[in-house]
């Protein structure tokens, strides 16, 4: 960050005063510029025995599968953010939302959240952000073109929970060292 958002002044980083971390703070309007991390939230849909996948048409990871997801926008709740990137990825309508797995990447300063979520009916299609949407048994899903991470370890959570009848919800902390500069 070069310049204040309030008044165009530009900004130095440095601690605030009763603060721990350095800020981006304005040297005209002594505005302070908090910098938080970006949630991503979206769902594992099931129908029967199959999950829904989306082939991704945008970077990053143009023509890998992921699970749909995106970033939450302001005033909205995570399940319901989860519900609405489904609809724009997958044009899926999803029920019985449920917390399933939350990811911590403090490397990338983003949270992931998915929630396990039914498909209404077996209808679905590309959005604007897919090359092609499929529902897969667990012997289809390509794991080698899976995304991210993420979206592998929710998955094989998910086989395997449901082998056992029994989904817990998950939080986890992935922690990467910095790359060097």
């Amino acid at each position: 960050m070069n310049y204040c958002s309030h008044c165009g002044q530009p900004v130095v980083s440095r601690i605030p005063d009763g603060d721990s971390r350095p800020r981006f703070i304005c040297e005209g309007c002594g505005t302070i510029h908090y910098q938080n991390p970006r949630v991503v939230t979206g769902c594992l849909v099931t129908f029967e025995d199959r999950v829904l996948l989306a082939k991704r048409a945008i970077n990053p990871r143009h023509g890998f599968w992921t699970l749909p997801a995106g970033f939450l926008e302001n005033g909205e709740t995570a399940a319901a953010g989860a519900a609405r990137e489904t609809l724009e990825e997958a044009c899926a309508v999803v029920n019985d939302l449920s917390l399933y797995t939350m990811f911590s990447l403090p490397h990338i300063n983003q949270v992931y959240t998915f929630f396990r979520a039914e498909l209404k009916a077996p209808e679905f299609a590309a959005g604007t952000e897919s090359l092609d949407v499929q529902l897969m048994s667990e012997a289809e899903i390509p794991w080698d073109q899976l995304a991210f991470p993420v979206v592998t370890d929710t998955l094989k959570f998910y086989f395997e929970d449901r082998r056992h009848g029994h989904f817990p919800a998950r939080a986890m902390d992935i922690i990467r060292a910095p790359r060097p500069r």
